[in-house]
């Protein structure tokens, strides 16, 4: 048997007592055209959608087929293992990226050491200990660190952090993986920051009740309800905040030092996947194998970001906690 709508229930119940009922005015004409307004926003919707995974699907397909042509005239296991990078050498040339993922992986693991602490810290202060008024006025400052362009972070790390840190470390050069991996850390903390206090701003409030009520202090609330309720949030913000580390392309050409070699030490240069793109895609001639190889990389850095992406779906779907039973 079908639900019966308010309307139709009013009208039972009017000729149950005998009294003749009438539809509103207009009652009909508002219901279709909520309904077609519903089917309207629906299709637009969907369509929107459709539009953004038809235009990822042709950027995958165009990148793959540019990247793959290299491996037509070029080993692919050098190219993943090898760190000889000379593309324009004539005589003997050679694509190896190990330096430049060793590069990558270095600078995105130091930086993220130096996010995480600050950017779940943040968090935590935003939302267990600053006072409204406080909260107000921080929470803009950190996610104001996101409007700032690259290029002036990188000019930054260029001018101001890199003399500093030859002068005071009496290191040969200040451009180097230490320096690039704090500029990036400044570049992720707002996206850590943000999201995890999002994620801990939707906690349910009688989780945090239930703990004060059974004796706990705030800091016990917080480690044992607080943190565990929000950690979905918080996984998720971690590493799309390292996402954007890996695939930062100005700030590594400006600061990390260029040298195509597999780094030993935090104050040597590198150079970084994004980077080597960005410097030598503007003058290789299209067509060639240079041209293919940096389509190549272009392709394990999308690998490799897209396993940050999956990484943090994960996250999101194994930590999450729907209702207060889950406690």
């Amino acid at each position: 048997m079908e639900a019966m709508s308010i309307s139709d229930t009013a009208a039972e119940a009017a000729r149950g007592l005998g009294v003749k009922a009438e539809k509103p005015a207009g009652g009909v004409h508002l219901t279709a055209w909520t309904e077609r307004g519903d089917a309207t926003a629906r299709r637009f919707f969907t369509a929107t959608a459709l539009i953004s995974l038809v235009i990822m699907t042709l950027i995958m397909i165009f990148l793959f087929q540019e990247g793959l042509g290299l491996f037509k005239t070029y080993s692919i296991t050098d190219f993943l293992f090898t760190n000889e990078w000379y593309p324009t050498d004539e005589a003997n040339p050679a694509y190896g990226i190990l330096a430049l993922i060793m590069g990558s992986i270095m600078v995105t693991l130091l930086s993220s050491l130096i996010a995480i602490p600050l950017g779940v810290g943040s968090a935590l202060y935003l939302s267990a200990v600053a006072r409204p008024r406080v909260r107000e006025w921080v929470k803009p400052g950190i996610e104001l660190l996101a409007s700032l362009p690259s290029v002036v972070l990188g000019f930054v790390g260029m001018i101001v952090i890199a003399p500093f840190m030859q002068k005071v470390l009496d290191i040969p050069t200040g451009l180097n993986i230490l320096n690039a991996s704090f500029i990036l850390a400044l570049m992720a903390i707002p996206t850590i920051s943000s999201i995890s206090e999002d994620a801990m701003y939707n906690v349910p409030k009688e989780w945090l009740e239930a703990s004060y009520a059974l004796g706990a202090n705030r800091w016990e609330t917080v480690w044992n309800v607080w943190i565990p309720g929000a950690l979905s949030g918080m996984g998720t913000g971690v590493v799309l905040g390292m996402a954007r580390a890996m695939g930062e392309t100005m700030v590594v050409l400006m600061v990390a030092g260029g040298a195509a070699q597999i780094p030993t030490s935090l104050f040597q240069s590198a150079r970084p996947l994004p980077a080597t793109i960005a410097a030598e895609m503007g003058e290789t001639p299209v067509g060639t194998e240079h041209y293919f190889a940096l389509f190549a990389i272009g392709i394990v850095l999308f690998l490799m970001t897209l396993a940050f992406s999956l990484l943090a779906a994960y996250i999101s779907k194994r930590f999450q906690m729907k209702g207060s039973a889950t406690l």
